[in-house]
């Protein structure tokens, strides 16, 4: 299935009154839409306190936008809206936004290119030009030695400094320089979002949200210079607005520029971390709801036809995928790992992901942008089957942080939802006082 719990509280009563955070991890657009879908899922199963009404909000890449809305009071069905154009408050994310071409460098990059190579020509000729009267005396020591003694090791040598003394000094203009440094850039959805924030009528600075809503909101970034993890929050903004954070958390090395910002260039927070627990836990969380899109794919090769299905049949798209979804995976169960044996950590932590089963959100292209809707539909089945298939446990732990979780028998979306086997009652067991990881999976164990 898609849930994994890390309970440190076995044994400890919650603070009075808890700090809830959520955190999302990136995803581009498809991995977008799908937290999207989780997102109204699990806002329907809620009861009372909703996913707009929590403390603490940490966002990277996709989830910087996400959080960003839902800590300015957007809810997930106004963020469907917005995809679909339906909403009546928020203008609808169009493809130009996200696939708006990086034409400046496109243009730009070629022009110095010519340039350069126009004034290295002439350079060159006039280098070769001033040596050529001094060849005779500088090559003239290996000259005599090849014609008093003819041998391959002696040619070798004329010829290397021939080489050495006509090759150019001059450094040629590298053909590396020709490419932009990310096909698009990712300004236009700054736009989008501090226009929706206005429309909203919210502010777009940390410690004015902060302020205004009570809720603490972070984005992280990575500064492609230094490659150190950037957090923007409340109480330090790095002079960006929050819009402006949400495009350095976001920019996608490759296919979005760098987004230089106050002489600072960041690219996508998911280049240091894959969801950032450690920033909610820092701030004072203590319940963790951490929803990440992206997980391996568990392909177990069956007889098609007679034949074995292998990912690496499917092409390279498909390798490509398997292993960027298994280096963020992986990194963020390495981080989970150090809160089962840090004694200082006493709260819980949740994290919702899709089944490792799913075949049909692994074949769909993180980038594909027309394929937001089927993503949206997707993720609410995914996460509201998780959310029913495991009630049990999840709502006792819950209610100890004062949520009241009801999922809802009924599914509410066009397709039905498949849910997945119930957890056993092993994993239903209370943890120790020391606390444990609990991967729950209805296909296998770990």
């Amino acid at each position: 299935m898609g849930l994994t719990l890390v309970q440190r509280s076995s044994g400890h009563r919650p603070p009075r009154e808890p700090k809830i955070a959520l955190v999302l991890a990136g995803g581009a657009v498809t991995g977008g839409a799908f937290k999207v879908g989780g997102l109204k899922a699990l806002d329907e199963c809620l009861v009372g306190r909703k996913v707009n009404d929590l403390d603490i909000y940490v966002g990277l890449s996709a989830g910087a936008f996400l959080a960003t809305s839902l800590a300015s009071g957007i809810t997930p069905d106004e963020m469907i809206g917005a995809l679909e154009g339906t909403s009546t408050r928020l203008s609808q994310l169009r493809p130009i936004d996200f696939y708006y071409p990086n034409l400046g460098e496109m243009l730009r990059r070629p022009a110095v290119f010519s340039a350069r190579l126009a004034a290295y020509l002439p350079g060159l000729l006039l280098d070769l030009v001033s040596v050529l009267p001094e060849l005779p005396n500088r090559l003239g020591g290996r000259v005599r030695q090849f014609l008093e003694m003819p041998s391959y090791t002696h040619l070798e040598s004329l010829l290397m400094q021939l080489f050495q003394e006509v090759s150019p000094k001059r450094q040629i203009p590298s053909l590396d320089s020709l490419w932009p440094s990310g096909l698009f850039e990712n300004s236009p959805l700054e736009r989008w979002l501090a226009n929706n924030m206005a429309a909203v009528e919210m502010p777009n600075r940390f410690a004015e949200l902060y302020r205004e809503t009570g809720r603490r909101l972070f984005i992280t970034a990575t500064n492609l210079d230094t490659a150190e993890r950037v957090v923007f929050g409340p109480d330090n903004d790095h002079g960006l607005t929050i819009s402006e954070a949400v495009q350095a958390s976001s920019a996608l090395p490759g296919f979005f520029k760098p987004a230089r910002l106050n002489g600072v260039d960041y690219v996508d927070g998911g280049v240091r971390r894959t969801a950032n627990i450690d920033v909610a836990i820092e701030h004072g969380a203590d319940l963790v709801i951490c929803y990440n899109p992206f997980r391996p794919f568990l392909n177990l090769p069956q007889r098609e036809g007679g034949r074995r299905s292998y990912l690496a049949d499917r092409g390279f798209n498909a390798v490509l995928n398997q292993v960027f979804r298994t280096l963020l995976h992986t990194r963020l169960s390495l981080g989970l790992q150090t809160y089962l044996h840090d004694d200082r950590f006493r709260g819980d932590i949740v994290v919702i992901e899709a089944r490792e089963t799913d075949e049909q959100f692994f074949a769909v292209g993180p980038l594909a942008f027309w394929k937001r809707a089927d993503a949206v539909r997707h993720g609410f089945e995914s996460v509201r089957s998780t959310l029913l298939d495991h009630a049990e446990v999840l709502q006792p732990l819950f209610e100890s942080y004062g949520l009241e979780l009801r999922p809802s028998a009924e599914p509410e979306s066009v397709e039905e939802a498949q849910p997945e086997p119930a957890p056993t009652a092993e994993d239903a067991q209370a943890d120790t006082a020391r606390g444990r990881m609990r991967l729950i999976r209805g296909q296998r164990s770990q």
